[in-house]
């Protein structure tokens, strides 16, 4: 039985949980406000009551530090699901932004958009932070390409949000399937070392892969699994020859983990081996210090994922800032509307 959209406290009791069920919301649940906070529920009520549910008001979305904005389509996406979706106004995603800008206004009755505010917000507040640590690492890599490799990191429900946010901040590819294809792109990534473990060598393993993926794809091999990275490269380099498009370093920091002067060993190592066109992928543990060192010492792309799953979300808020044509604001903050010049409409 499909839900109802929530319109009442008296509506959360007809929801009935399925027996094993994963904890995450389905889209239909998000979609119906299910996943909002209980006192916006309880608002619709109490202004119902009062006659003051469809009060025309205009709220402005910000946050105090500055950073990359991104979420603003699945917000948009939402509202286009509503009865009679509000106005929307809002800086493009991917731009840069100070804290306290506002990013986005919305104008509507408090109806059309005041239950998903807890959604909104949400969607905002995480995508902006992924989005902000990919373009630390983007701006670092300077003209490098780097990919996403950060689905395992986040929960499998939000991994496509978290991919597709990098990928606004200016990252290349995306390794997480379903990612990509929400992007209408094809996503990207070699093998693990677990194919290696279990063929029980890399240069096997790689005629093994170079057999059996499409012609045109790119063939990326990893070579810190059982030997020296050094040896292992220049093993597969002479198996693949002209067919190797790149090596990827992974190594543990057991090992003492990816360092310039090991990528620097291996590229030169190629170079004077004729192998010049094979790309240097570095990846483990990446920050965007960490890329800065790696771009002189050879490295061609990186592969990022903890770093950008871990930025720091950042806290937006809602304020109304005018209720039936009056300015207004609680307390500490300016009533009426702040002009942002580079607002646009987008709904």
């Amino acid at each position: 039985m499909p839900l109802k959209r929530l319109d009442s406290q008296k509506d959360i009791a007809s929801y009935k949980e399925t027996e094993g069920r994963l904890f995450s919301a389905t889209h239909e649940e998000l979609l119906t406000g299910w996943t909002t906070d209980i006192y916006f529920l309880k608002t619709r009520d109490v202004l119902r009551s009062a006659g003051l549910l469809e009060t025309p008001v205009v709220a402005e979305v910000f946050t105090r530090k500055s950073g990359v904005f991104a979420g603003l389509e699945e917000v948009l996406r939402l509202f286009r699901t509503f009865p009679a979706p509000p106005e929307v106004e809002a800086i493009p995603e991917g731009s840069t932004f100070e804290g306290k800008e506002v990013l986005m206004r919305i104008t509507g009755t408090y109806e059309s958009f005041g239950l998903y505010e807890t959604v909104l917000l949400g969607m905002l507040a995480s995508s902006t932070g992924w989005a902000t640590a990919a373009r630390e690492c983007v701006e670092a890599a300077d003209g490098r390409n780097v990919l996403c490799f950060g689905a395992r990191h986040v929960h499998p429900a939000v991994a496509p949000v978290m991919e597709r946010a990098a990928k606004i901040a200016g990252c290349s590819a995306m390794s997480c399937i379903l990612a990509a294809k929400l992007c209408n792109e094809e996503p990207k990534g070699t093998i693990p070392h677990a194919a290696i473990l279990i063929v029980g060598d890399t240069v096997k393993l790689a005629k093994l892969y170079d057999s059996q993926i499409p012609a045109e794809e790119p063939r990326i091999v990893l070579v810190d699994t059982f030997k020296d990275e050094a040896e292992e490269t220049m093993r597969v380099a002479e198996c693949l020859g002209d067919k190797l498009s790149g090596i990827r370093l992974d190594t543990p920091g057991e090992r003492g983990g990816v360092t310039p002067d090991l990528v620097r060993e291996i590229r030169w190592r190629l170079d004077i081996a004729g192998y010049k066109d094979v790309q240097v992928i570095a990846t483990g543990g990446l920050t965007p210090e960490r890329i800065k060192m790696m771009n002189d010492a050879g490295a061609s792309v990186y592969g990022v994922g903890s770093y950008i799953t871990h930025g720091t979300s950042r806290d937006m808020t809602m304020d109304l800032k005018m209720i039936d044509g009056r300015p207004i604001a609680k307390r500490g903050r300016l009533p009426g509307i702040i002009d942002n010049p580079r607002l646009e409409r987008v709904l």
